[in-house]
């Protein structure tokens, strides 16, 4: 049986021509700033995304912890989404670790935050009951929001706030190349406003594994010794960048620019499921519900299709698994459905057809009673 595993883009195999490289790399002591292939990595990082120096880091986790680390003081605030994956997805590193608040504003359908919310948000620095608002953080494309990409217009209206009050604006790029493809960008312009960024080479990507962070090579520099704390330094490294450097090679010869394959099927998905009656809208984050309503296939911007069901969802998740569709039992009462490289646009339709299949044994049906 033909498996279709659309539970993440993490889920990713890597191409063989990164096995290729892998096995062919370059490698030295990261540590010690000799390996490279990392070094090439980095600078290749730097320079897509307009920025100063990066650094490879060993997941998005850490590529946030570290920067979170290298902006926030101890006692320091950081303003940010309730859904971000930074509040909701990441062991509550900020506080075991950076010794940090999080003041959660809620987030907006579309994934962004209301920059007045923010502004209003600020802790009083003469105050001494209070912490002392440090940085503001939003993830860019935004998972929780069905994955989507915030534009550059609103990027920049944050960074507006974070300089009127003398913070950095630290995104979440895990999945920073669907927002760049999506919003039909340079990856350069969109990470411009902000004072550091972070990317995923394992999510869409396909890469094994890592995640690089960018930004100011003073900020790069305190990074790097928060990746050391953490107990980041990979030594022979290399020969994970090396397929960090495949990937993001410019044109077709990388993994970017084929990310809107993913947005394209994710679509098509959205639209075939929005044509089942047991398949509902994911409803709003912030405020759930939603459940009587449709599906609506505009909001699939990116690779994630976010639905409810209207059946039990563990049955329905396990119904799909048999007939080869793996999905995601993501929170909020939702199902994730996320494209990726391993699902070509013929696998659509045999992903709609088995979970229709699954929706159709799992319903209850009512009883209708016969005779008198």
């Amino acid at each position: 049986m033909t498996v279709f595993d659309l539970r993440s883009d993490t889920v990713t195999q890597p191409t063989a021509e990164m096995r290729r490289a892998m096995a062919a790399a370059e490698v030295g002591d990261d540590v010690w700033g000799e390996d490279p292939t990392v070094n090439a990595l980095e600078a290749r990082a730097a320079e897509l995304l307009g920025k100063e120096a990066a650094v490879f880091v060993s997941s998005g986790t850490m590529g946030n912890l570290v920067s979170l680390m290298a902006h926030v003081p101890r006692g320091g605030e950081i303003i940010a989404g309730a859904q971000s994956h930074i509040v909701r997805d990441e062991a509550a590193g900020h506080a075991v670790v950076v010794g940090a608040s999080v003041l959660q504003l809620r987030d907006r359908p579309d994934g962004t935050l209301d920059p007045a919310e923010v502004a209003a948000a600020f802790r009083d620095p003469t105050d001494p009951h209070e912490p002392t608002t440090s940085l503001i953080a939003i993830e860019n494309a935004h998972s929780h929001s069905g994955n989507q990409p915030i534009s550059l217009a609103d990027t920049e209206r944050m960074a507006a706030v974070a300089r009127g009050r003398g913070v950095p604006l630290h995104v979440d790029g895990a999945r920073f190349f669907n927002a760049v493809v999506a919003l039909g960008v340079r990856a350069s312009d969109l990470a411009r406003p902000a004072d550091s960024v972070t990317f995923c080479l394992s999510k869409g990507l396909a890469c094994p594994a890592g995640s690089v962070v960018t930004g100011s090579a003073a900020f790069i520099g305190r990074a790097r010794r928060a990746r050391k704390l953490l107990g980041g330094g990979m030594r022979q490294a290399g020969v994970l960048a090396a397929a960090g450097l495949i990937a993001l090679q410019d044109g077709d010869a990388g993994m970017i620019a084929r990310l809107a394959d993913d947005h394209a099927n994710a679509r098509r998905l959205a639209e075939l499921l929005a044509e089942l009656p047991g398949v509902r809208s994911p409803g709003d984050i912030a405020q759930p519900g939603g459940d009587h309503e449709p599906l609506d296939p505009a909001r699939v911007r990116t690779n994630f299709v976010l639905f409810r069901v209207a059946a039990d969802r563990a049955a329905f998740l396990a119904a799909a698994e048999v007939r080869g569709v793996r999905l995601d039992y993501y929170p909020h009462g939702q199902v994730r459905a996320a494209t990726n490289s391993g699902i070509a646009a013929r696998d659509v339709e045999a992903v709609a057809a088995g979970i229709a299949a699954a929706l159709d044994e799992v319903t209850v049906r009512p009883q209708v009673a016969v005779g008198p």
